[in-house]
Formats: C-alpha cells, sequence, structure tokens
C-alpha cells in the first residue's frame, strides 16, 4: 500500500515538474509540497525525510515501553514561498488524487491487515475438538429449550460487556510462559551448562500471536545485557562525571524494571502451574472414574521406581552395578535436607526432631502425578491422604517405626531402604533418595562407626556414575563448616552431575556480614566442588507445624523483598523451591534417557550368562526359584499328611497295641504281678491285683496311653516325610521338611478330655474278668508266655553280665572272668543253693539269711558286701520265679474247665492267666480307642497345623532363604530376578519412546 502511494506521488512530482504554466525553469524536487517530500523518492536518496515506521497490529511486545522516549531531533527546513500561484488549480487537482490514493490506500492496508491479524488469532487457537467430551449432550441441545432473543436484549451494552471480556495480555502472557517451559533458554534450562540440542522447537513458534508472546523471556535477556552495559559505562574515568549520574539513574531504572519483569514472569509460571495443575486433575480423575472405559495404564515413573526396587534386592554377585539414575539427596545433618524434600513433595512427610538424627536409614521417595494426593509404602496397600493431618501424622510415625526397626541392635544407622510412593496433582516426576546426615562427631547414646557408616552409605549411592547428587548445604552456618562438600567434589569432581542447593537464605542474608559471600557460594566461587547448577531456596521459618502453603508463601514474599535479587546478585531462576524441582526433574529424565539402553544392554548379557551355566550344570531340570520350590515343596508334604488318613485302622490299633506293651509291661510284671504272686491262696492274689490296678488306671495308665498315641502319630508322621520315592525324592526339600515337621509337632496338643474318657474305657475293661472261650483263653497264655519269655531272656542277660560268661564261653572264645564277676559268681552259687532248700522262699531276703551267705563266703575267703548280695538275689529270684511262671502257664493251656467252674474241686488255679487276659484286652479297647481320636480328631489337627506353618514360612523369607539353600537356588534367583529386571527395563524404555 505504502509502495503505491509513493508511486502515485511520483507521477504527481514528475508532471509538476515537467510543466510549463508560466515558469521558465524546472522545479526541483525539494520545492515540493511536504507531503509530497514526506514519502520516499527512490530518485533522491539523500532526502532527509525517511519513511514512516511500519504499522501493523502485531507490535513487538517490551517491558520497557513505559521508558520515557528519546526526542527526536528534527531537521529545520525551510519551504520557499510559492510566488507563482497562476497554478492553482492543478495544485488542487494533484491533492485531491493524493487525498483518493490515500483514502484508497488505507481501505486497502486495513483490510487486510486485519485478515492477517484474523487468520493468526485464528491459527493461534487450540483445536479443543478432542475436549467435546468435557461439555456434557445437554448444552448443545440448549436452543432448543432456551429462548435467546430475549437472553439477547437483557445483555447490557457494549462498554459493560467489555468489562467481562478476558484480558488477553494475561492470556498472551500465559503462552509466554507455556513456552518457556518447553524451549531452550528457559529457568531449568539456563540452570545448567550442558543442555539437551535435540529439544529446539523455536520454528513452530515463529508465526503468529506466540512469536510475539515467547519474546518476553528475551527481553528479560537483554535487559541484563543493557544493565551491564550501563555499569560498565558508570565505571568510566572521572572525566565523565555528569554523564555517570544520568547513566547511574538508567541502571537503576533498569535494574527496577528487570526485576518487575522477573517477578511479574515468576507470578504467570505460577499462576500457569496451578492452573495446569487443576486440569490435569481433572483429566485424571476423569480417567480414574473410567469414562473412556479403557484402563489406565501404569504410569512411566511408577515402572521406573518398580525396577530400582528389584534392583535394590538383587544381589549383585555376577558383577552387574546398579547404574541406573536416581536423585541422591546428601549434607550435613540438620541442613535442612528433609525440608527440600518435603517442599519437592508438597507434604510434611518426614519426622522431625530439634538437632537429633532423624533419618536413620535411606528413604527412596518415587514421586509421581495423580489425581489426588497421597502415599503409600512398597510393602503396604494403605493410602495415607496427604491432604489430613491425622493421616500425616500416622505416616510420620510409620515412617520412624520403620526406621527404627530397620536399625540392628548395636547400629545407629541401617543400610536397608524404605520404598515410599508419593503420587499428586502437579507433582515434577522423579525418585529421590534420602540419606542420613553427615556427622563430625560421634555423641553419646551412638554406635562408635556411625560417622563411618553414613560415609559409607552416602559414597555407595553417590558412586554410581549416573546419580545425581542433590548436595544440601546450610546457608546459615559458615560455609568452612561443611563436611558433605568434600565428599561430593571427591565422588564427582568435574559436577557434571551435581545441583548445589543452599537452603535457609533468609537467615544467611541477616547473619551474614558480606551478602556478596552468598554470591561467591551461588557462583561455586566459595567451594572447592563443581556442580551443574546452584540454588538458592527457603523451607521455612524453622516451625515444623508449619504447613507447606505457608512455607511457599514466605519463600516468595523474600525473595520478592530480598536484596539479593534487586542488586542481581542472585537470578530468578536461581531461587524458590519450584524451580529447583523443575531444573532435577529435567536433569533427571535428561540422565535416565541417556543411561538407561545401556543398563538393558548389560542385563541382557547377564542373563545370558546365567542361562548357559544353569544348561551345564542343572540340564535336566526347571529353572524353579525360591518361592517356586517352596510351593512344590509345600505341596508334597500336604500330599504326605493326606496320607496318614489313608493308614489302615488295622495298622493303627498293632503299633499302638505293641508300642502301650512296651511301655508298662515293666510297670506290670514288677508292681503287679509280682507282689500278687507272693500271696498264699487266690482270694488274696485277685485281691491285691484289682487294687493295684485301680491305683493305676486312675493316676498313670491313661497318661501313658495318650503319650503313646502322640508318640505314634510322629512316628508316622516323620516316616511318611522321610520316606524317600525313588528318582522323584529332591533331598532339597529334606531341611524345609524337617523344620515343617518340627514345628508342626511343636504346636500340636492333645485334646485335653481325651484322657478322662479313655480312664472311664479302661476301668471297665480291667474290672471284667469273665472269658467267654477256649480261644480267648489260649490267646491270654501265649500273651503270658510271650511276656514271661522275654522277662526271662532279659534277666539272664543281666546275670550273664553280672558273673562274667561260662565255662563253654571261656574254652571256646578264651574269655575270662573278672575278680568282681567271680565274687558275684560265687554269692550267686550260695543264693542258689538258698532257693533249692526252699523252692517256696519269699521275694526278699531275711537279714540273718544275707549274714549267712555273707560268711560263708568269708569262710572261702571271699568278702562280700551285703548290698551285692541283695542286688545278685533279686536277678537270681526273679529268673527263678520266670521259670516257675512259665511252667505253671504250661500247666494251664488244659485249665480252661476249671476256670468255668471256678476251679472248684481242683488244685489247678490260674488266676494269673485271667489277670494277663484282662490286661491283653485293656490293652485292645484303648488301642481301639486312641485309634478312633488319631483317625477322626489328631490327624485333621496335625493337617491344619501343617498348613498355618506352611502359610507362615512363605511369608518369611528369611525362613526360606535358610531352609532352601546351595547352589541351585541360588543360581535361579539371580536368573530370575535379572529376567525380571531386563523385561521391566525393556518395557520402560519402550514406555520412554512412545512418550518422546
Amino acid at each position: 500500500m505504502w509502495r503505491t502511494r509513493a508511486a502515485a506521488a511520483c507521477v504527481i512530482c514528475r508532471s509538476l515538474a515537467n510543466s510549463s504554466y508560466g515558469i521558465k525553469r524546472k522545479s526541483p524536487l525539494q520545492n515540493l509540497h511536504l507531503i509530497s517530500r514526506s514519502i520516499h523518492h527512490p530518485y533522491y536518496p539523500s532526502s532527509k525525510f525517511q519513511r514512516p515506521p511500519l504499522r501493523i497490529s502485531i507490535q513487538l511486545f517490551s517491558s520497557l515501553n513505559r521508558l520515557p522516549l528519546r526526542k527526536t531531533k528534527l531537521l529545520n527546513v525551510k519551504y520557499g514561498y510559492q510566488f507563482h500561484r497562476n497554478f492553482w488549480l492543478a495544485r488542487l487537482a494533484s491533492r485531491l488524487l493524493k487525498l483518493r490514493y490515500l483514502i484508497l490506500g488505507s481501505a486497502v492496508g486495513g483490510g487486510y491487515t486485519a485478515k492477517k491479524t484474523y487468520d493468526q488469532w485464528k491459527d493461534m487457537m487450540p483445536d479443543l475438538d478432542e475436549y467435546k467430551w468435557i461439555v456434557p449432550d445437554f448444552i448443545w441441545e440448549l436452543d432448543e429449550h432456551i429462548d435467546f432473543e430475549k437472553l439477547i436484549k437483557a445483555i447490557p451494552d457494549a462498554d459493560e460487556l467489555a468489562k467481562l471480556l478476558p484480558d488477553f495480555d494475561k492470556i498472551g502472557e500465559s503462552f509466554t510462559s507455556l513456552k518457556g517451559f518447553f524451549s531452550p533458554g528457559s529457568p531449568g534450562e539456563t540452570a545448567f551448562r550442558a543442555t539437551d540440542q535435540g529439544y529446539d522447537n523455536d520454528k513452530q513458534y515463529k508465526k503468529g500471536l506466540l512469536g510475539e508472546l515467547i519474546l518476553l523471556q528475551q527481553q528479560i535477556q537483554q535487559h541484563e545485557e543493557e544493565t551491564r552495559r550501563a555499569a560498565g559505562q558508570y565505571n568510566m574515568g572521572s572525566s565523565q562525571q555528569k554523564r555517570k549520574v544520568s547513566d547511574k539513574e538508567k541502571v537503576d531504572q533498569l535494574q527496577e524494571e528487570l526485576l518487575r519483569t522477573q517477578l511479574k514472569y515468576q507470578r504467570m509460571l505460577e499462576r500457569l502451574e496451578k492452573e495446569n495443575k487443576e486440569l490435569r486433575k481433572l483429566v485424571l480423575q476423569r480417567d480414574d472414574k473410567g469414562i473412556h472405559q479403557r484402563k489406565l495404564k501404569k504410569s512411566l515413573i511408577d515402572m521406573y521406581s518398580e525396577v530400582l526396587d528389584i534392583l535394590s534386592d538383587y544381589d549383585a554377585s555376577y558383577n552387574t552395578q546398579d547404574h541406573l539414575p536416581r536423585v541422591v539427596v546428601v549434607g550435613d545433618q540438620s541442613a535442612g535436607k528433609t525440608s527440600v524434600l518435603e517442599m519437592i513433595a508438597q507434604a510434611r512427610i518426614f519426622p522431625r526432631g530439634s538437632g537429633e538424627m532423624m533419618t536413620r536409614s535411606p528413604v527412596k521417595v518415587t514421586l509421581s502425578e495423580g489425581p489426588h494426593h497421597v502415599a503409600l509404602f512398597k510393602d503396604s496397600s494403605r493410602e495415607f491422604d496427604l491432604t489430613k493431618e491425622e493421616d500425616l501424622a500416622a505416616l510420620r510415625h510409620e515412617i520412624e517405626i520403620r526406621m527404627r526397626n530397620s536399625v540392628k541392635e548395636g547400629c545407629t544407622v541401617s543400610t536397608e531402604t524404605i520404598s515410599l510412593s508419593v503420587k499428586g496433582p502437579g507433582l515434577q516426576r522423579m525418585v529421590l533418595v534420602d540419606l542420613p546426615g553427615v556427622i563430625s562427631t560421634v555423641t553419646s547414646g551412638m554406635a562408635p562407626d556411625t560417622k563411618e557408616t553414613i560415609f559409607s552409605i552416602s559414597k555407595a549411592y553417590m558412586q554410581n556414575p549416573n546419580a545425581i547428587i542433590l548436595c544440601i548445604q546450610d546457608g546459615s552456618v559458615d560455609a568452612e563448616r561443611s563436611i558433605v562438600t568434600d565428599l561430593v567434589s571427591q565422588m564427582d569432581p568435574q559436577g557434571k552431575r551435581t545441583i548445589f542447593v543452599l537452603t535457609k537464605v533468609d537467615l544467611a542474608e541477616k547473619n551474614v556480614a558480606s551478602p556478596s559471600r552468598i554470591q561467591q557460594i551461588i557462583e561455586g566461587k566459595l567451594f572447592p566442588m563443581k556442580a551443574l547448577g546452584y540454588f538458592a531456596v527457603v523451607t521455612g521459618k524453622g516451625n515444623s507445624s508449619e504447613s507447606i502453603e505457608s512455607i511457599k508463601e514466605y519463600e516468595e514474599e523474600f525473595f520478592q523483598n530480598s536484596k539479593l535479587l534487586k542488586t542481581c546478585m542472585l537470578k530468578a531462576h536461581q531461587v524458590t523451591t519450584k524451580n529447583l524441582s523443575l531444573a532435577v526433574s529435567d536433569c533427571f529424565w535428561k540422565m535416565v534417557r541417556e543411561s538407561v539402553e545401556q543398563q538393558a544392554d548389560a542385563f541382557k548379557a547377564t542373563r545370558f550368562n546365567l542361562e548357559t551355566e544353569w544348561k551345564n550344570n542343572y540340564p535336566r531340570l526347571r529353572e524353579l526359584d525360591r518361592n517356586e520350590l517352596f510351593e512344590k515343596a509345600k505341596n508334597e508334604i500336604l500330599d504326605e499328611v493326606i496320607s496318614l488318613t489313608q493308614v489302615t485302622p488295622k495298622h493303627w490299633e498293632e503299633i499302638l497295641q505293641k508300642t502301650l506293651w512296651e511301655r508298662v509291661s515293666t510297670h506290670v510284671i514288677e508292681n503287679i504281678y509280682l507282689p500278687a504272686a507272693q500271696t498264699m491262696n487266690s482270694g488274696t492274689f485277685n485281691t491285691t491285683v484289682d487294687i493295684k490296678l485301680k491305683q493305676w488306671t486312675d493316676k498313670q495308665l491313661p497318661n501313658k496311653a495318650v503319650e503313646v498315641a502322640w508318640e505314634t502319630l510322629q512316628e508316622e508322621f516323620s516316616r511318611f516325610m522321610t520316606e524317600q520315592k525313588g528318582k522323584e525324592h529332591d533331598d532339597i526339600f529334606d531341611k524345609l521338611k524337617q523344620a515343617v515337621k518340627e514345628e508342626s509337632i511343636k504346636r500340636h496338643k492333645w485334646n485335653e478330655r481325651a484322657e478322662d474318657s479313655l480312664r472311664v474305657i479302661q476301668h471297665n475293661a480291667l474290672e471284667d474278668r469273665s472269658i467267654s472261650d477256649k480261644q480267648q483263653w489260649d490267646a491270654a497264655i501265649h500273651f503270658m508266655e510271650e511276656t514271661l519269655q522275654s522277662r526271662l531272656k532279659d534277666t539272664e542277660s543281666v546275670i550273664e553280665d553280672m558273673v562274667g560268661p561260662d565255662w563253654k564261653k571261656r574254652w571256646l572264645y578264651w574269655i575270662g572272668r573278672t575278680k568282681e564277676q567271680n565274687i558275684r559268681n560265687e554269692t550267686k552259687n550260695e543264693l542258689e543253693k538258698l532257693i533249692k532248700c526252699n523252692e517256696e522262699h519269699a521275694a526278699y531276703l531275711a537279714n540273718d539269711e544275707v549274714t549267712t551267705v555273707r560268711k560263708n563266703l568269708e569262710a572261702r575267703g571271699i568278702t562280700v558286701d551285703p548290698c551285692l548280695i541283695k542286688d545278685t538275689w533279686h536277678q537270681i529270684y526273679r529268673r527263678y520265679f520266670l521259670k516257675t511262671a512259665l511252667n505253671h502257664c504250661n500247666l494251664c493251656r488244659r485249665g480252661f474247665y476249671y476256670y468255668q467252674r471256678h476251679f472248684v474241686d481242683s488244685e489247678l488255679e490260674c488266676n494269673d492267666i485271667v489277670l494277663f487276659w484282662r490286661i491283653q484286652r485293656m490293652l485292645a479297647i484303648t488301642a481301639n480307642t486312641l485309634r478312633q481320636q488319631l483317625t477322626n480328631t489328631e490327624v485333621r489337627r496335625l493337617e491344619k497345623n501343617v498348613k498355618e506353618v506352611l502359610e507362615d514360612f512363605a511369608e518369611d523369607n528369611e525362613k526360606k532363604v535358610k531352609l532352601l539353600t546351595g547352589k541351585r537356588v541360588q543360581l535361579a534367583e539371580d536368573l530370575k530376578k535379572v529376567r525380571e529386571i531386563q523385561e521391566k527395563l525393556e518395557a520402560f524404555i519402550e514406555a520412554l519412546h512412545q512418550e518422546k
């Protein structure tokens, strides 16, 4: 349009210059009117009047538009007076033509500019088609139910309506701040020296209003350059004193303008983040409610955190070290590590104390976005609502309990990691590890090796070449007292992965005499360590009851009024925990993208090595890890317990009857049968037997029977558990089975009422004396003979040990007798003579008989102690009694006829046969009763105990590690872990590429 105007003016000028309306000479172009000469004329480049600036609807935004503009000095042009006024008609026509072209050009240019502005605004507006689901369906049907003509009449006039329109300047500022998050040169980007050149998105913002809005950030840098340039001019020589005054005012004005722009920029960021946080919360809630009817995928940071959790449990015995990135928070004790972490997590989640050590073990915190602000532990399903004070208190208490439980006896800190996940709207995704604070002195109550243990824990985390070190330094104390800076400089001497954070800057500004010292710290000139970025933060006023919101407000208010910012000692992107969290998150994900694929390849190689080793050592076995082996052993043990129910009743009763008689036979022979047999008649015999049986049944017999049943159950259970099953037997389960058996037997208790019911049954069985048939009679005789022969054999063995071998063994085996055996042999011979003299001798020797035997032996030169005589007599008389009882038993084989007649008119009395029949019947009834208790009650209770023990062992990992051991188990465990790590890393890498 301007070129059109210029062309039109040039035509008029030429026509006037060549005209001959009474003018004898050519009129120069300089004598034309001002309007004509103000237009750019290509034929006269020396014209002092330049082209006016181009005016379009999109003007560059500048933060300096409020500064006073310089007055432009126009050149004084003297216009000559036109003496020839005879051509006024031509001049009038010329001016009318100029006016016409001006109006036409303005109309065309204005229309073109308006259309261009409309197109730019149209292109700038986002596509909202994907968000039509937010608007309910009934909104689109409002025109059918509402009369909009009436509403139009009720709308206020244009002036009042203009007040309700949105502030387009603020919208533009919001777009500028949004662009600042994703474009190079952002606060997070300028905080680091190493930038990622792959995220250059400037080209997509060069058109439209966005290209105008992103200049705000560039103008901040221009302000800084102008400030430095003006400051340099201000420091020139004293010869320019007057100019220094004006430059100083300009420097102050530029600094104030820069500070206002930075604060305005920061407020826009915070406002936009708040709006973005609310929108993301709505979107996450919509996904959580399943509006799209789709399953919500696991977030990227949760996938990464799972890999780190598995790696923390993995024993790196195959030199596959964990080099995955995480943010390691280190610092001196009470430097504010926990407070910085809480500000990043936006919740007071950690226990705190006044000066004492609170962080006693590493705490891994995984931050991720979610619709609700909650926290939960890796091994627990409980969610703590971080918006409620009760849940916050419970969470702090739980963390403190876990820390104290992880510390072993005699120690102060622990290497065991506590894994915690925090989700909430607007949280930056990253994984942080809070380590115990570094101390310089071990105080009372601490373990002597506490200082060395903390150093070793910190070094173990920081020596990871991909770990981001967040070095926390207390700004309120002297820098020379710092310990952690030396430790960090040792682990990262080049500072390629270290971020330095100066806390308590508010206290530092008050206490430090020279504020430039803080500037030296932030610029990395005070400490010997190097860092990727430097930040200054304020984490509260020292009150543990302060909320996160109040701390944020205090931090913003402090930095707005701080001289450190006003004097440009600190830059706006180097302050506040919000900028810190953004920078740390950017650095974390950059490190993850650079290193995760290399780690996946390392674990892939490790997996190949382990699989090759398994194939070479165990080619025919499946790769069963410890949990799978435990499940297999569990099934085998339960099958063996079920086998107890398949034992036949006959087998149970035979074992119980045999075992019970072995337990009580000695008592029956020694305390019941022998005393009763010393009587002279049958009445006294039966009376003695009844009394002793009654006493035995009331006190000992039921208890003995239950003990026998319980031991029988244990023996059968052990037999099934230890029985080898041919080639299928796996000795790797033996230790586990033995432990399960012992623990199950330890927990099992026999029914307490079993003895009472058993006592009644045994009483009734022993009171019965009626043998119904000859078969039972013969069975009792057989039972008595077996018992007496067994006792006689044992007695003869004892006598042989006392007197030594007889003459046959001495001659055949050349075995002699000892002196004591000779004495006992001579004593035995004297006692046998005594029995031959009196076959009805009592069971005990009288004192005079002991004296007689002793004197007879002394007469032959053998000195004998009276106790030895009585001891020898006991065995000699027992053998004589048993032989006599066996002879009597043989005589009673034909005594059933006399028994039926109650031994009337008969010299044969077989009351001892009746006694053994009563004992035999009692044993059979007791065995049957115990068998019923076993099969109906006790076996099922034992099976229940075994299941409980197996469930307890399944939850106790330490127990499984102790009971299932060996190279085979460890190799399978490592192979399983490496496979799981590799698969999860590959899934994470795939999701990471999709997010790009």
